[in-house]
């Protein structure tokens, strides 16, 4: 396992596809290393808020508590422009702006840049050389990811082995199964949407609580 990927200490935490303040909230005292909201996607999901509400949303947030932008841009341009608008700290991209973009986001923001990738695509290496961090998910066929299907943990167990880039596991992940996951893949981080919600974009408290908690105890 290389250094970067290897777990020391506890698996960080990311609660994704936060809507409102309560939730948010929640999130955060359950203990989330980070922070997801998604605005500007171009697929039908109740998670998709504006940038106005994205940046009040990460606006203010704890110490050491990361706020993420999570977005599908058509261009580099427009990333940065979404990202003047909410102040992430950092912006994750999904959907298909190609390694060389990524290079280009990388270098134009003061924000760490993660950029999403299919556990089975053959460039994750040229990715992973130009991103901060590498999450691998279970996308749709436009690359969207909150699919809330699994995939092969395998696979990515594999990939945490080969590369410098840490790698935070998405897809399917739910209280239930995130402890097996981390043991089989130990990842930097995992990251759940769907997995802890009780309706599309509002959180199930209680499962938010006990996914942060089970994820932080399986190395403690």
């Amino acid at each position: 396992m290389s250094e970067t990927n290897a777990t020391r200490g506890r698996t960080r935490v990311k609660i994704c596809g936060l809507t409102g303040e309560e939730d948010r909230d929640v999130a955060i005292a359950a203990g989330a290393d980070a922070i997801g909201v998604i605005s500007s996607v171009p697929v039908d999901t109740p998670r998709d808020i504006k940038a106005s509400k994205a940046a009040r949303l990460l606006r203010d947030l704890p110490p050491l508590v990361t706020g993420v932008l999570v977005t599908m841009p058509a261009s580099v341009n427009a990333a940065v422009t979404l990202q003047e608008r909410v102040k992430a700290d950092a912006v994750q991209i999904h959907g298909g702006l190609a390694p060389e973009n990524i290079a280009e986001l990388s270098n134009t923001l003061a924000a760490q840049v993660i950029v999403a990738v299919e556990h089975d695509q053959e460039d994750i290496e040229a990715y992973a050389d130009v991103a901060d961090l590498v999450l691998v998910d279970s996308a749709t066929a436009s690359g969207a990811g909150g699919t809330g299907e699994t995939h092969d943990w395998e696979v990515t167990a594999a990939l945490v082995d080969r590369l410098d880039t840490p790698v935070m596991l998405a897809g399917g992940l739910t209280p239930e199964n995130v402890s097996a996951a981390i043991t089989e893949v130990e990842p930097f981080a995992v990251d759940t949407a769907s997995g802890v919600e009780s309706d599309g974009g509002s959180k199930d408290h209680d499962a938010v609580r006990s996914f942060v908690t089970t994820a932080q105890e399986v190395h403690r």
